[in-house]
């Protein structure tokens, strides 16, 4: 590795003083990718709400947070230093995504880091419910040994149904498969078949065709309800049911019944409608005490090495934004990806003529990139390179410039009506 390639990039604000606060316990791998990057990093154990957010958003230049802390538009009003935020996890659902965009702040995440960790944990739900070992378990605590066979079943010759056959749904696929299940999944997006695995026509037909259903599709308004009463009649009788997706698309008064009455053999589900804020709250489900049904508390992906993995990716996003301007990953804002700006400029100080960068969000409309360049021109300034990307709504671009004063410069883009944000990298 070069010396040049060591040396951390300089950002227009002394680094130390970028405060960065990571919430709901964010896995310590993160925060120390943070630190050794030369940031001021405050940890908090739980999820952020009310005042507390409030607070801790005004003060921020970046918002760490997982599943529960909810960020808004009002509360991005009132964060005006915020150049960020980070979600420790594999959605953002919990951000309101145009908001952030509309602000210049881009938001990151780490969409497939836990991938295999809710795969084993599906197959593991697999097996158990098959074999009915959570009912059993539960006798042999109560002090009641029953040894026998009834209701055991192998998986070995099973049908699984997959829907959503994405980065998790596959990797399912190809564990079912090594495990002697024949696989079927669907998808409303056409997808490649790993191992034998065959698509299906439509969910109808993955319902009837399968002995145990797995979901792995996204929260939006098409997989709200995806499973209510009416899907449950379709599947086999006796089949097993897994959700460990997402709360809103399962009818879980509908599944209880249907477990009850015996329509179901089982169910494993992950996560719910409504769930509490924090660790230690009560939790109330119709699926509480019905039997070979399997609850847990939002865990499908809470494995040390997926949350460390998460934690290590985002933060490693959060570094390449602050220092280099690359916004690669962020999921409401024009994705560009950056060289390293390492040796612009070392030594000097930050009223010095030298290379500039230049991070610039502004409204999507023609005319901006005219404007800019005439700023440019008008500080004396040549441009040596330009990174532009948009979206329908928000264009970003990156220019690297030289040489100029900074002051100027940024006080004239500043002026530039379309103007979301600007920042300048030293």
């Amino acid at each position: 590795m070069s010396q040049a390639s060591m040396t951390p990039a300089r950002t227009s604000f002394p680094k130390d003083k970028i405060r960065i606060v990571l919430a709901e316990g964010v896995h310590e791998a993160g925060a120390k990718r943070l630190i050794d990057a030369g940031f001021d990093v405050v940890t908090l154990g739980g999820a952020l709400t009310g005042d507390a957010l409030a607070e801790a958003a005004a003060d921020a230049h970046v918002l760490g947070i997982r599943s529960k802390t909810q960020i808004d538009g009002a509360t991005l009003d009132g964060a005006s230093r915020l150049l960020a935020v980070g979600c420790f996890c594999a959605g953002t659902n919990q951000v309101d995504l145009g908001a952030a965009g509309a602000r210049g702040v881009p938001v990151f995440n780490a969409p497939f880091s836990n991938t295999r960790s809710v795969a084993e944990m599906t197959i593991s739900e697999v097996i158990a419910l098959h074999r009915r070992m959570f009912d059993r378990s539960g006798k042999m605590h109560a002090g009641v040994w029953e040894k026998s066979a009834a209701g055991s079943h192998e998986v070995r010759g099973k049908t699984l149904g997959i829907v959503g056959y994405g980065h998790i749904g596959s990797q399912v696929s190809v564990l079912g498969e090594a495990m002697g299940m024949g696989v079927v999944y669907y998808d409303v997006e056409a997808k490649l078949p790993l191992g034998n695995a065959r698509a299906c026509g439509s969910l109808a037909e993955l319902l009837e065709t399968s002995d145990v259903v797995t979901l792995h599709v996204p929260a939006t308004p098409t997989t709200s309800g995806l499973i209510g009463a009416r899907e449950i009649g379709r599947m086999k009788q006796g089949a097993m049911l897994i959700n460990n997706a997402r709360g809103s698309v399962v009818d879980v008064d509908a599944l209880a019944d249907a477990v009850k009455s015996g329509r179901l053999g089982g169910a494993a589900v992950d996560v719910f409608p409504e769930e509490p804020s924090r660790s230690g709250q009560s939790f109330t489900s119709p699926l509480q005490g019905v039997p070979n049904v399997i609850l847990t508390p939002h865990v499908g992906g809470s494995t040390i090495e997926a949350q460390a993995a998460i934690s290590e990716e985002v933060a490693g996003k959060i570094v390449r934004f602050i220092n280099e301007g690359t916004t690669l990953g962020a999921v409401n804002v024009p994705q560009v990806d950056l060289p390293d700006q390492s040796d612009a400029g070392r030594g000097a100080t930050p009223d010095a003529r030298r290379p500039h960068r230049i991070l610039h969000f502004h409204r999507n409309v023609p005319g901006v990139m005219s404007k800019l360049h005439a700023v440019i021109s008008s500080c004396g300034a040549n441009v040596t390179g330009e990174h532009l990307r948009t979206t329908a709504d928000i264009g970003y671009v990156v220019l690297d410039v030289d040489p100029t004063d900074a002051a100027p410069l940024l006080d004239g883009i500043r002026g530039i009506p379309e103007t979301i944000r600007t920042r300048v990298l030293w």
